[in-house]
Parts: structure tokens; sequence; C-alpha cells
């Protein structure tokens, strides 16, 4: 019984997904699904995006026009990420965060969203709910953090 205690506490035999990575291009549209963690990377013309995930996260990035967009979700996060315009966006959620960015016109964006919390920027402001956010927008100095 307290081997098998010790093991639960720390975590060991808890099932979690390999780790998938979408890129595009190459592929205008890449998805991918492991067990439980998915992906997938879209572009449009000279757009480029790339997406990964592991361990219950779901990340998707789109970019169009020379934009760039990467995310990444872990541990049940969300990270959604969308360029276009030369914009850059980049967005990570871990641990159960949900994060958004979108940029745009050569606008560049960070939204990081940690366990219970959740993070926006793009060119309508930045926006952070919980403890463990951050985002922000390069372009016009907006950001936020809470923590």
């Amino acid at each position: 019984m307290g081997l098998a205690a010790g093991l639960a506490l720390t975590g060991a035999g808890a099932a979690s997904a390999a780790p998938v990575t979408c890129v595009s291009p190459p592929s205008a549209n890449d998805i991918q699904v492991s067990e439980t963690a998915s992906c997938g990377a879209q572009s449009v013309g000279a757009g480029r995006s790339q997406a990964g995930a592991a361990e219950s996260g779901t990340a998707v990035s789109v970019a169009a026009d020379n934009g760039y967009s990467n995310s990444y979700a872990n541990g049940f996060g969300t990270a959604l990420g969308a360029s276009r315009g030369n914009g850059q966006a980049q967005a990570f959620a871990l641990g159960g965060g949900i994060a958004r960015a979108g940029a745009a016109d050569g606008n560049v964006t960070f939204a990081i969203a940690g366990y219970g919390a959740g993070a926006t920027a793009d060119a309508n402001g930045v926006d952070c709910v919980g403890v463990l956010s951050f985002a922000v927008n390069l372009s016009n100095g907006q950001f936020c953090i809470a923590g």
C-alpha cells in the first residue's frame, strides 16, 4: 500500500500522450494526433505556422501573407495563434491554461497562460485572467501580467 500511494503521489504510471508537432509549409494543412495530444498548422501563401502539443494539450496555428504563428500546449492547455500581413503571433498554454495570440500588419504578440489562467494578445488589446498569465503586444506596448 505504501509503494502504491507513493507512486500515485509522484505521478508514476500516469498516462501521457507522446508529443506532436505540426508544421506548415511544407504541408498546407498539417494535423497530428497522438493519444490525447493534438495540433494543427495551416499556412496560406507565404505564411508559416507551427504548433506543438503534449500531455492532453491542443495547439493550433494559422498564418497567411508572410505572417508567422507558433503555438504550444500541454497539460490540458489550449493554445491558438493566428497571423497575417507580416505579423508574428506566439501562444503558449502550460498546464491547463488557455492562450490566444493574433497579429497582423507587422504586429508582434505573445500570450502565455499557466494552470487555470487565460491570456489574450491581439490588435484589440491584451487580457490576463487568473494567476500565471502574461500577454503583450510589442507593436503598441500593451501588456498585462497576473501572478
